[in-house]
């Protein structure tokens, strides 16, 4: 792989160990706010529609490595901002996504599958794409070493015990969390929103000063994440509804869980903070701008087949 003339590894985000405490903190939080709206009826969807679940599982857990894999052949970037691609990719929807979908348009039960899915695949599926698909460029280096049993452990820490914990609330005291479950997502949400921007800001010197090198490789991946969720969709001509929440899905990536991985495992690795941290705001930003251009737009059906 090509090296660029500035060693972008020298890259140091002021984000320190209490920080990433902060952040595990945040996360679960929010994740345990989605959960309360969670109940096992919704999971019907997964039996009664299986074929849409199935298709965004394929585009976010299978097909979108891959795609961000070719992107990197193709622009061949700094070895540590790859890393931070591939993390991205790797990491499951975040939880704005289904936010996201039920504003587009899209088909709300589908988008909560969707997450919880991949989030629950998350424990072994994050490290597993993220060591083969890093391997398979070989930039791995003795800095960049994964514990695979680690990181699902973080994952599991972040993702899979917050939503059960939510879930278990909703089963055991209904009314309970009934009456704090939109409250507490949005307070959950913006508590989070507001974290990532005051760690941006306290950053702000340091990505205008690396911008260069990240900017346009985030949009570019960012695209590609949308397109391969639009794209699957239409290959398997699943309905309008179906095809937006699994563009929205694919293309909305935990970049927060990527955020606590990256200054967890590779805080030597200054490209992959780089790449995360941007991603992080960004993808907020593009989710919005397509989930209002698709609210002004009534999903269209065509041969009792509905297209976005």
């Amino acid at each position: 792989m090509l090296f660029l003339a500035i060693d972008l590894d020298q890259a140091r985000l002021n984000f320190s160990s209490d920080n990433v405490f902060l952040l595990k903190i945040c996360l679960g939080i929010v994740m345990y706010g989605v959960a309360l709206n969670l109940q096992t009826k919704d999971f019907r969807e997964i039996l009664v529609n299986p074929r849409s679940v199935i298709i965004g599982l394929l585009s976010q857990v299978v097909f979108l490595p891959i795609t961000t894999f070719g992107l990197i052949l193709l622009v061949n970037p700094h070895p540590s901002l790859a890393l931070g691609m591939i993390l991205v990719a790797a990491c499951p929807g975040g939880p704005l996504s289904n936010f996201i979908s039920h504003y587009s348009g899209g088909n709300a039960e589908l988008s909560v599958s969707l997450t919880t899915a991949t989030t629950l695949l998350s424990t072994l599926a994050t490290p597993f794409n993220f060591a083969f698909w890093s391997q398979m460029l070989g930039v791995q280096s003795q800095a960049v070493s994964l514990n695979f049993m680690e990181m699902a452990i973080i994952i599991l820490e972040l993702t899979i015990i917050p939503t059960f914990l939510g879930m278990f609330t909703r089963h055991r005291f209904p009314k309970f969390a009934e009456k704090i479950s939109k409250i507490f997502r949005i307070v959950s949400l913006l508590i989070f929103v507001i974290f990532i921007v005051g760690a941006f800001a306290d950053n702000f010197n340091i990505f205008i000063k690396y911008l260069y090198y990240f900017l346009l490789l985030v949009l570019a991946h960012n695209l590609v994440a949308l397109l391969t969720g639009a794209l699957t969709a239409r290959i398997f001509k699943v309905p309008g509804k179906d095809l937006r929440t699994i563009t929205i899905e694919t293309g909305i990536q935990n970049g927060s869980t990527s955020v606590l991985l990256t200054f967890s495992f590779f805080s030597d690795v200054g490209g992959m903070a780089l790449i995360v941290g941007w991603w992080a705001i960004w993808d907020m930003c593009s989710s919005l701008m397509l989930a209002f251009y698709w609210s002004k737009r009534p999903v269209k059906e065509a041969n009792k087949t509905q297209s976005a």
